[in-house]
């Protein structure tokens, strides 16, 4: 089932070298609209709990230290077709494989500090954004 709704972050690179005006520009220039947005630092029980699908993966205990180092900005966004329409916006993991013009062509540095985060399916989003946000913070 497809939805009008998307979790995203903008990772501690992001925010530590200043691109989260110009990445929520970006956001909302291609038609979403912001429904939930907050500026918070996740712990390291926050994290690891968030990317436990990958707690196996050799990357987990550098990534769950990237998310960990400095604030983010959690939001979640609305649009027709968000989750995939999100997808394209943020481009591939590796922003040497991400088209033109998308947020980690033009924000991220490498495969592991990607600047943004967006959720994968429908049903993660709504996991997502519930792990950040409560129904009182959405608008």
């Amino acid at each position: 089932m497809r939805t009008d709704r998307t979790f995203t972050m903008l990772k501690p690179d992001s925010v530590e070298k200043g691109h989260v005006g110009a990445i929520l520009e970006k956001i909302t220039a291609s038609g979403f609209r912001i429904v939930a947005m907050k500026l918070t630092q996740m712990t390291t029980a926050d994290a690891q709990e968030f990317y436990a699908v990958h707690n196996e993966r050799p990357f987990f205990g550098e990534l769950v230290e990237y998310m960990t180092r400095g604030p983010i900005v959690a939001a979640i966004l609305e649009k027709d077709n968000a989750v995939e329409d999100f997808r394209t916006l943020i481009g591939a993991t590796n922003p040497a494989d991400a088209a033109d013009g998308t947020i980690r062509k033009l924000y991220a540095a490498s495969i592991g500090e990607n600047a943004v985060h967006g959720s994968d399916s429908d049903e993660n989003s709504a996991i997502e954004g519930a792990f950040h946000f409560s129904g009182r913070e959405m608008f």
